[in-house]
């Protein structure tokens, strides 16, 4: 029953009020209500007096706001005796490419090992492919990721890959950990002898950084180099830390010179991660670079088709676990016809649809579907997306999703964060606390203050400065604008 929750104060009497809030929750808005929007779709985290609740997307955050927050506050109060500030941000964990459930005092890492003998090691289960529920069969297939696609199945198949490594970059919600946990999934399938490694770049430099503090740096190598194949989330992550960059070009070049596999995964092209060393650019370049792009109409209603299926299945038992029957073929087409962007927003516009009609106690239309969802259309259609823009700023600047949604002030962060609002109101139809809310729950003015900058820096063509992974980096703003731009449009 419980939701994912956390706490960053303590690890025990906490994160048990946190359980007991999702269990209150729970009691208070009914157990399927409380399955379908909050059970994998939100953590809840108490720190500091705060409540924080995190969610895949600002349309669920704004949902979940406008129509349980009286509830959410009630189960809080009645378990903490008191009301703590509540609020909503966007969790990248909980992304449809990795959402996890259960409670859990700190989510945990997603490193996966399997020995030659089949044992699991470093705090993976014994069934390690258990732990990586994406696998190719559930990919959506079409011309956007086909390449990308037929390349993971290539790397399954074949025991010897015809290019090394593998490099997949899209935007974000496109399918890219999708493919990277799915060749895992597949090579432990085929080839169960077959040693192999999963984990995100973040989850490689926090291990490095204790390896070193605890002096066991030589047996963190042999469990990172010891593999048959490495599959690595978020690369882009390594900008900008030059250290952790050169522990990871010997790690590339070990395994490459045995012969063994590399799989990559980031939001851009290895070119275009603005604080990435040469070096392991040049690494990256020499095997297959392909990209996965925003699906195609067809795509998008076999997208919308599958989630579907997935949020109106329930379990069986209880009045309130019956099946309201699948979503009309005419839903499907409509909201895959005018949602134009990634896997996300998709899921934005059915959840929103699928919510009302629970709420109201409605079947599904076409009629409630045009009503429920035109102002949400309106804002997912615009000229460029906002996740091909955070994702442009961010690998330029060399700095993480995350980071960009933190409230780290440092020059670099905080220049790939303004570009990215400034970007983000020119190029689409999201209002200035929209876009706050998207980056990390920041309010307008924060917005307005930052585009204000952009402009003052664009109209004098100011010269830009920020930290690079060997010194200083320097730039013109128009030129740095121009190359953001060119990046989010082609």
């Amino acid at each position: 029953m419980h939701g994912m929750v956390t706490d960053e104060r303590t690890r025990g009497g906490a994160a048990c009020d946190a359980a007991a809030i999702t269990d209150a929750l729970a009691k208070r808005i009914g157990s399927e209500k409380y399955r379908i929007w909050f059970q994998e779709s939100a953590r809840f985290t108490l720190a500091d007096g705060f409540l924080r609740i995190g969610v895949a997307n600002p349309f669920l955050a704004t949902w979940l706001e406008g129509h349980f927050i009286k509830d959410i506050q009630a189960a809080v109060e009645s378990v903490l005796g008191c009301l703590p500030e509540i609020t909503f941000t966007i969790d990248a964990e909980l992304s449809g490419e990795r959402r996890r459930s259960g409670v859990s005092a700190r989510p945990g890492p997603a490193v996966k090992v399997r020995g030659s003998a089949g044992a699991a090691t470093d705090g993976a289960s014994p069934n390690v492919a258990e732990g990586l529920r994406l696998t190719l069969d559930t990919f959506v297939v079409g011309p956007s990721n086909e390449l990308a696609f037929n390349a993971a199945k290539a790397l399954v198949r074949e025991r010897q890959s015809p290019f090394n490594p593998l490099f997949i970059h899209g935007g974000c919600g496109v399918g890219k950990t999708h493919l990277l946990q799915g060749i895992c999934h597949g090579v432990a399938q085929a080839r169960p002898q077959t040693q192999w490694l999963y984990l995100s770049a973040e989850e490689f430099a926090n291990q490095f950084v204790l390896a070193l503090k605890t002096k066991k740096l030589e047996a963190f190598r042999r469990r990172m180099r010891q593999t048959d194949l490495l599959a690595i989330d978020d690369v882009h992550f390594l900008a900008s830390k030059p250290s952790t960059q050169e522990e990871f070009l010997h790690t590339f070049n070990t395994i490459s010179l045995a012969g063994k596999q590399v799989v990559l995964v980031s939001d851009a092209h290895p070119k275009m991660i603005g604080q990435l060393s040469e070096k392991l650019v040049n690494r990256f370049v020499s095997g297959m670079v392909v990209k996965i792009e925003a699906p195609d109409f067809h795509t998008r209603c076999e997208i919308c088709r599958q989630f579907g299926q997935r949020m109106m299945r329930v379990s069986p038992g209880g009045s309130e676990h019956k099946r309201r029957g699948e979503i009309p073929e005419g839903v499907i087409r409509y909201v895959a016809e005018r949602v134009r962007t990634n896997v996300r927003e998709l899921e934005g516009a059915l959840l929103k649809l699928i919510a009302y009609a629970t709420l109201q106690d409605e079947k599904l239309s076409l009629a409630m579907a045009e009503t429920v969802l035109a102002e949400h259309i309106e804002r997912c259609d615009p000229i460029v997306h906002v996740s091909d823009i955070e994702a442009a700023a961010g690998a330029y600047f060399g700095v993480t999703p995350a980071g960009l949604h933190s409230a780290k002030k440092g020059r670099t962060v905080s220049l790939a964060r303004h570009f990215s609002m400034y970007l983000t109101r020119k190029h689409t139809n999201m209002s200035s606390s929209e876009v706050g809310r998207y980056m990390g729950g920041k309010n307008h003015a924060t917005v307005l203050v930052a585009c204000k900058k952009i402009e003052e820096m664009l109209e004098r063509d100011a010269e830009v400065h920020w930290d690079g992974p060997n010194g200083n980096k320097i730039a013109k703003a128009r030129a740095i604008l121009a190359q953001l731009e060119e990046s989010i449009t082609r």
